[in-house]
Parts: structure tokens; C-alpha cells; sequence
């Protein structure tokens, strides 16, 4: 079971800050966001997402296993 953790605008549009899904064959990264954004339309939403607090590319391929959590984060602004 991977977590799934959501914030600012997207735990907005999902009404939740995170859940819990299981899985029974191999899930990539990018099958999930695709799998969430069918369930939730996030549409135009802006985000990066970081596995197991790190910031990884949307588009490269990655390989999910059952303890990762997976946070949907804001645009980042410094200063």
C-alpha cells in the first residue's frame, strides 16, 4: 500500500490530504498520476511530486513499491 499525500490546490480539488491505495501488479509513478488525475480531473492544476521527500520528474520512469509515499506539492516561491 503506497500513501498518497496532497497539498494546497490539489488537496483542495480532492478534498483530502492524503489516502492510502493498494495495488495489486506493478505501478509506476506515472500510471498513479494518471490513475489520480482521472479520479480527481486536477485539469490545469499546477504540482510537483516528491517520493519519499524527494523531488522527482514527473515524465522519468519509476517503479512504485508497496512503503513509498508519494506527496503532490504546490508551486514552490523563494525568497
Amino acid at each position: 500500500m503506497i500513501e498518497v499525500k496532497y497539498f494546497g490546490a490539489v488537496a483542495e480539488k480532492t478534498k483530502c490530504e492524503f489516502e492510502k491505495l493498494s495495488f495489486s501488479e506493478e505501478l509506476s509513478l506515472q500510471k498513479l498520476l494518471q490513475d489520480l488525475d482521472e479520479k480527481y480531473e486536477f485539469e490545469s492544476l499546477s504540482f510537483s511530486v516528491a517520493v519519499n521527500q524527494k523531488i522527482v520528474s514527473k515524465t522519468k520512469d519509476r517503479i512504485l513499491i508497496a512503503s513509498d509515499i508519494v506527496a503532490l506539492l504546490p508551486p514552490f516561491a523563494g525568497g
